[in-house]
């Protein structure tokens, strides 16, 4: 088996949900210790990264590469202009967003938490579920999370979503099971599920309660 991996942008599937088009390169080559990814603004004045800051679970910073075209990034209120080959760094906790200042700007996103061991999560397998998500289509969204998850079971993120959508439809067992399992890989998910509404169906039974208590 080769340790190397070569591939052009345009041949790595670009994926959209419904926001901007974006290609999952950490998933493309199996990248375990950091992340990354590209994300194309077709439109001058698309939105290209949705507005963050980075100060919730993952607590990540980020460096992006301006590929092709042209951005325009605004942190903490203060807009930069970003022609091709620029650098923008983003510590954690700096509201950042970019929009695209010329058709077909590109940029290169690189992400991961200090002071902590980069663990794949798999949401950008998510993507695939979250307009069956937000549309409240909660049962055809656990249908296709499951088969995501059967497919790729190492990622414990998809595992702790996977519970939240089988909890909205009713799927109280396999949800506590998954939750489970989601925990066992990452002890982070058991903060998440104390607050986390999608579960307030499953809240008061005695296996979820013990779930969340460690």
């Amino acid at each position: 088996m080769s340790r190397y991996a070569v591939a052009k942008l345009d041949e790595i599937d670009e994926i959209t949900d419904g926001r901007e088009p974006w290609r999952p390169v950490r998933q493309h080559f199996g990248i375990r210790s950091f992340g990354i990814n590209t994300w194309t603004g077709k439109e001058a004045g698309d939105r290209i990264i949705n507005e963050h800051d980075e100060s919730g679970a993952d607590d990540d910073e980020e460096l992006y590469l301006v590929q092709t075209g042209r951005a325009r990034f605004e942190l903490d209120g203060e807009s930069v202009d970003a022609p091709a080959g620029t650098f923008v760094y983003a510590e954690q906790g700096v509201k950042r967003t970019a929009y695209a200042e010329e058709p077909g700007t590109t940029l290169v996103a690189i992400g991961a938490t200090p002071g902590r061991a980069y663990e794949p999560s798999g949401w950008e397998l998510w993507t695939q579920v979250a307009p069956l998500y937000n549309a409240q289509q909660y049962d055809e969204a656990a249908d296709r999370a499951r088969e995501l998850v059967d497919a790729h079971p190492e990622y414990p993120a998809m595992l702790y979503n996977l519970a939240c959508v089988e909890s909205l439809a009713g799927r109280k067992e396999d949800a506590l099971e998954h939750l489970r399992q989601g925990v066992a890989r990452s002890d982070r998910f058991r903060e998440m599920a104390k607050e986390d509404s999608d579960f307030d169906a499953i809240r008061d039974e005695p296996a979820f309660k013990e779930l969340v208590a460690g």
